[in-house]
């Protein structure tokens, strides 16, 4: 299973941008999918997650300004980024609960980072 994010970049403070993290290979079914950020000297911090319902988790940092959405076709989860501040600067990460074959139960899979830099 890979899980495989993009969309990360440099953006100015109250600017937006959206991250995808698509997951492939020998999936069965997903439940949860998050995104974590780490900075630098940081915790890693839970920034939103969705489940396989579309019912939604966020951090409070991001409450009100990120969105996440998920579309199941496409093992798929998108974090869309708006009203961006300095600190939202980190290496974002994608996380899926994934079940590779029926009745083996959920693993937790991680992608490679993205980094999201907000300049102020």
């Amino acid at each position: 299973v890979q899980l495989q994010a993009s969309g990360g970049g440099l953006v100015q403070a109250g600017g937006s941008l959206r991250l995808s993290c698509a997951a492939s290979g020998s999936i069965f079914s997903i439940n949860n999918m998050d995104w974590f950020r780490q900075a630098p000297g940081k915790q890693r911090e839970l920034v939103a997650s969705i489940a396989r319902d579309q019912s939604t988790n966020y951090g409070d940092s991001v409450k009100g300004r990120f969105t996440i959405t998920r579309d199941n076709a496409k093992n798929t989860i998108y974090l869309q980024m708006n009203s961006l501040k300095p600190e939202d600067t980190a290496v974002y990460y994608c996380l899926a609960e994934v079940e590779i074959e029926p009745g083996l139960g959920y693993d937790d899979y991680r992608g490679q980072g993205t980094q999201v830099t907000v300049s102020s």
